[in-house]
């Protein structure tokens, strides 16, 4: 009881790549998105960093979560 199913399998977000999501990137585009809208890339441990820098340098990054605390 209490279990909500299989858990589901997320494959980082980094184009080509085929490994398993650590980290969930939460972010927001305030050009394109209202302030409460957050969107979410997944990223496995190599790509967390990359993925993290290309949203921070363009103001987009709001948190970098790890998936098993990710409640998105």
């Amino acid at each position: 009881m209490g279990d909500s199913g299989p858990a589901v399998e997320t494959q980082c977000s980094r184009r080509d790549c085929r490994a398993s999501a650590t980290w969930a990137l939460v972010w927001n585009n305030p050009k394109v998105h209202t302030p409460e809208r957050r969107k979410v890339w997944v990223a496995c441990d190599e790509h967390r960093e990359y993925l993290s820098d290309f949203l921070d340098r363009r103001g987009f990054l709001r948190e970098v979560t790890p998936m098993a605390e990710f409640e998105g």
